[in-house]
């Protein structure tokens, strides 16, 4: 018997759009009017030069306006996917489109100790006792150091960092490095870890993060950094900071031109410097200083989805951020913005989204907060996998076997698929009297026995000794 079936359609996941294809065309000529009319500062003669020779017009020695033809070029030119590796060479991420991956922040300045419970200054063993936590958590796709080591010599602490890193998960690296020295180093050790430049640049593994002064301001160690990877074909995320009602308007659109002009001007660059560098652009924009604190909230929710949009409006991949938090402590206002955070970025499409763990406007750390953000990441793994309804599915004979006045639940077909269905890792779903006789502990303390556990239990698979010893040889160099 035939069954054919004409246009039908199905959504692959859940998806959130914050502005139109209209308000994303609008935004880039806006980008491409301040180019050309405002232009950038570039503090590095030799970005300055790349610039002047491609027809880009200077102007008090380092003020460089950008034609609008320069942008369309590159956007020819730049990989619309970069595909990450893990430190073995295995494929594990495939950055672009709508895939979203998700990682920690780095450099917090202090943690929030789940032995003790006390705010203190970070020291290396956390980034260790991080990574291990990491490399074991199921839904932390790439890792970023976390914490800054106040342990070590500070002119160094991104190369140790680094090796932390390596040392301990498997899992792809996103790095950060004080200065421009540091980011060749981190590189070098990198391509140890490879086995070569070649092989790192044919399978990355690492990423590093470039922090660019202001849209308009780029300062020379992020040029520095760019035309250094961007030179070697590595991957790089660049990331203006403009700050609404300080660097940039108060208004979520003003701060958005601003910032992302900066984008474009590093992604011309790149591309002068080498055509077809990867380059990873931010996913999220609109930031402000919050008047009433000074500070800059990471959780505030007028910065997020319209940088995603944008980023797949221009077929960029993004850097995003969520799993972030302005509470100090690991409690409800913890729990709460960082599943909105992750719902959204998950919701609009943000590739590789980090800050997962993160307190205090990015200055403190938990490994208990990040298990949390974990099992939310589970949630919405489930959340976000399509529906399929067919013949399979739909269960029409098995509905009609049992019929109005039987039952499932000793049925074989449901042996074969409950689980497909979510259960939860350290969420609770049993009843008072049964979670009373397992302790009646709260969520954070449920986190916080995950954590024993796994740095008890889990043993992160180990460089091999001479390219272990390789790479400490370079911090030491």
């Amino acid at each position: 018997m035939a069954n054919i079936r004409s246009n039908q359609h199905a959504l692959l996941s859940p998806m959130a759009r914050k502005m139109s294809e209209d308000q994303c065309r609008n935004l880039y000529w806006a980008c491409l009017e301040i180019l050309e009319r405002t232009g950038v500062c570039l503090h590095e003669q030799a970005a300055v030069d790349l610039f002047k020779k491609a027809g880009a017009m200077v102007s008090d020695g380092n003020r460089v306006r950008i034609p609008a033809g320069m942008v369309e070029k590159a956007l020819g030119t730049v990989p619309r996917k970069i595909n990450f590796c893990d430190r073995n060479g295995n494929r594990a991420m495939q950055v672009g489109g709508h895939r979203s991956y998700f990682g920690t922040g780095s450099d917090c300045l202090h943690i929030i100790d789940h032995r003790t419970g006390q705010r203190r200054k970070a020291v290396l063993q956390d980034i260790v006792e991080g990574m291990t936590l990491c490399d074991a958590l199921d839904h932390i796709d790439f890792v970023m150091c976390m914490f800054l080591p106040s342990d070590v010599p500070q002119e160094k602490l991104d190369r140790y960092e680094m090796e932390a890193m390596l040392n301990h998960t498997t899992k792809p690296i996103v790095y950060v490095t004080t200065e421009f020295s540091g980011c060749k180093d981190a590189v070098t050790m990198a391509e140890i870890v490879a086995g070569g430049a070649d092989q790192l640049r044919q399978r990355p593994f690492a990423a590093c993060y470039i922090n660019v002064t202001t849209g308009l301001r780029h300062n020379g160690e992020a040029l520095q950094k760019l035309l250094y990877l961007s030179g070697k074909g590595l991957p790089f995320t660049y990331i203006p900071s403009a700050q609404g009602g300080v660097t940039a308007p108060m208004t979520i659109a003003g701060t958005m031109a601003v910032n992302n002009a900066g984008v474009l001007a590093g992604l011309v660059l790149s591309q002068l410097n080498n055509e077809g560098a990867p380059f990873i652009m931010p996913g999220w924009g609109g930031n402000m200083l919050d008047m009433k604190t000074t500070t800059q909230p990471y959780a505030d929710p007028g910065k997020r989805g319209q940088a995603i949009d944008f980023a797949h409006f221009l077929g960029l991949p993004t850097f995003s951020l969520a799993g972030c938090s302005e509470s100090k402590v690991m409690d409800q206002q913890a729990s709460a913005e960082a599943a909105l955070t992750l719902f959204t970025d998950a919701l609009f499409g943000g590739n590789l989204v980090h800050d997962v763990g993160y307190l205090e406007s990015g200055l403190s750390g938990s490994l208990p907060q990040l298990v949390i953000c974990d099992e939310i990441l589970s949630w919405l793994d489930a959340f976000m996998h399509p529906i399929e309804i067919s013949d399979e599915t739909l269960c029409l004979d098995l509905i009609d076997q049992v019929g109005p006045d039987g039952q499932y639940l000793d049925h074989p077909h449901t042996m074969e698929h409950f689980r497909e269905r979510w259960y939860p890792g350290i969420f609770d779903r049993s009843n008072h009297a049964s979670w009373q006789k397992k302790g009646a502990k709260n969520l954070g303390e449920r986190a916080t026995e995950k954590v024993d556990k796994i740095l008890a239990d889990h043993k992160p698979e180990p460089l091999a000794p001479d390219v272990a010893k390789a790479v400490h040889a370079v911090i030491e160099g």
